[in-house]
């Protein structure tokens, strides 16, 4: 035990000593700390590994059965061109998850120092391969299996994911990929992405809790769109909700504009209305029935909305502008109030000026908060900030007071904030080495990878599935009528192990 904590140690000091100069180290993460800097990160590895070695960390792999390369973790990320820099970061978080140079409360603890597997065979080892050279992915793959890796973190697009998986399950290898890409998973092959799958769940989830039964979607006609639409319809249907409306939309204000009338049911409703209010009127007089359906000024009490961008006619009719810059339907034109749309929850897709379109498209068609729980995607959670014109609506998304921890430890090591995706980096590297404690360095097997209590992650608890998926705890956020966002569900915490945790 004494001589292990000494390795990893001293493994920790390496790792950060100043050597004068950039020190690129294997794989291609650059450390350039020098000085004082250097001091300081050395502090905090080392006190890291102490506290490792201090509950026992150290031993993780003694009594490892076959051989050691088959303990090692294969990463493959693009660390060269374009993408060198989100590749590297993310190599440099898998590697903090698996030396256990953070906390307990989300990461490993004493797996060894990366690269270190020459001094301690006792330690894991991350391989990195580069799927932008030469060969890509396929090429990285097969140096990750000719290196005898036994569990492949990566790659990370979705694309790449599709071009090795049939080599990673033919090797008998479990891979943990970075993409968000639900068409990707398979027994074997895990996505480890936020996916549109998860978020909609949540929000239904949610959304019934609170008495909503009748779903419906206006999305628009891209891949985004239609995975949250399959989500939406997978979700209605596991919950025994009836079948969900879906519209799938062109771009442009005017199909936007078009499709949220038909979808919500826009001129039935008016008709409804007005049907009733002539109901009403037939036993007054015919002259103050004519006075109160044509009030001096309007037009008609039954105009079908047009495209609110205040390029039309309302506003000289009477329109005032709202919040979001555009005119208003003047009250004359339709009646005072309208029966709700079809649907008491909507979910939406859009981002961008598309989702300003559908904003507007759904005040001119009286699609209220008040009768309908309108919900999005966990991107709009980057620009909340100007989302005040859908106050009230929900998104699914990691909490980041979740990640606070992950951050800091990488900020004390890297002097730099890490970027959503190197969560998933570390996540996997965390994971990886809490399989590789709970098997006794035996490797990486399919029952204690889709354990049902799953693992306690950077962005929440999360479980892989037998068949290649990966459930998430997400919560759920509201937007202000300001704009910016407020948590009004947190993300379950049922109970989990921190990945490390045996």
């Amino acid at each position: 035990m004494d001589r292990t904590c000494g390795f990893l140690l001293r493994g920790a000091i390496q790792a950060v000593a100043p050597s004068g100069a950039a020190r690129k180290s294997e794989g291609g993460f650059v450390g350039a700390s020098v000085g004082r800097r250097c001091m300081a990160l050395t502090a905090v590895t080392a006190l890291a590994a102490l506290s490792a070695c201090a509950n026992g960390g150290g031993e993780a792999g003694a009594g490892a059965a076959g051989a050691a390369g088959s303990r090692n973790i294969g990463v493959l990320l693009p660390l060269s061109g374009p993408n060198a820099a989100l590749g590297s970061e993310m190599l440099a978080a898998a590697r903090l998850a698996v030396t256990g140079s953070v906390s307990r409360a989300v990461g490993p603890q004493g797996h060894g120092a990366q690269g270190g597997a020459g001094n301690n065979p006792g330690a894991l080892q991350i391989d990195a391969h580069d799927t932008a050279t030469t060969g890509g992915a396929a090429a990285a793959m097969q140096a990750a299996l000719a290196s005898g890796d036994g569990i492949v973190l990566g790659p990370l697009t979705g694309a790449d994911t599709g071009q090795i998986s049939a080599m990673a399950r033919q090797a008998g290898t479990p891979m943990l990929a970075f993409t968000s890409d639900v068409a990707q998973a398979q027994p074997g092959v895990w996505i480890l992405g936020v996916t549109p799958e998860q978020q909609v769940d949540r929000l239904v989830s949610a959304a019934q809790a609170e008495g909503r039964r009748q779903f419906a979607a206006f999305l628009p006609d891209n891949p985004l769109g239609r995975a949250l639409g399959e989500a939406l319809s997978r979700s209605c249907q596991a919950r025994g909700l009836a079948p969900a409306q879906i519209v799938y939309h062109a771009t442009g204000a005017d199909a936007i504009t078009t499709g949220v009338a038909t979808l919500s049911a826009y001129q039935s409703r008016v008709d409804a209305a007005n049907g009733a209010a002539s109901s009403a009127s037939d036993a007054l007089p015919p002259d103050l029935a004519a006075a109160l359906n044509h009030p001096p000024g309007a037009t008609s009490a039954i105009a079908a909305p047009k495209p609110l961008d205040g390029s039309d006619d309302t506003a000289s009719a009477g329109g005032a502008p709202t919040a979001s810059g555009a005119v208003a339907t003047p009250a004359a034109t339709t009646p005072a109030e309208l029966a709700a749309p079809p649907f008491d929850a909507l979910l939406l897709g859009d981002t961008g000026l598309a989702l300003k379109s559908t904003i507007d498209a759904l005040a001119a068609n009286k699609v209220t908060r008040d009768k309908v729980r309108i919900m999005g995607p966990g991107l709009w959670a980057a620009f909340a900030g100007k989302l005040g014109g859908l106050a009230g609506a929900w998104y699914a998304a990691p909490d980041p007071a979740n990640r606070r921890a992950f951050v800091q430890a990488f900020l004390a090591q890297t002097h730099r904030t890490p970027k959503p995706l190197a969560d998933l980096a570390y996540d996997a590297g965390a994971l990886a080495g809490a399989v590789n404690t709970a098997t006794g360095g035996g490797g990486y097997p399919i029952a204690e990878l889709t354990r049902q209590q799953g693992f306690a992650g950077v962005d929440g608890v999360f479980a892989l599935t037998p068949d290649g998926r990966t459930t998430r705890e997400l919560a759920i956020f509201e937007v202000q009528t300001g704009g910016g966002s407020r948590l009004v569900s947190a993300a379950s915490r049922r109970a989990a192990p921190a990945p490390g945790a045996s």
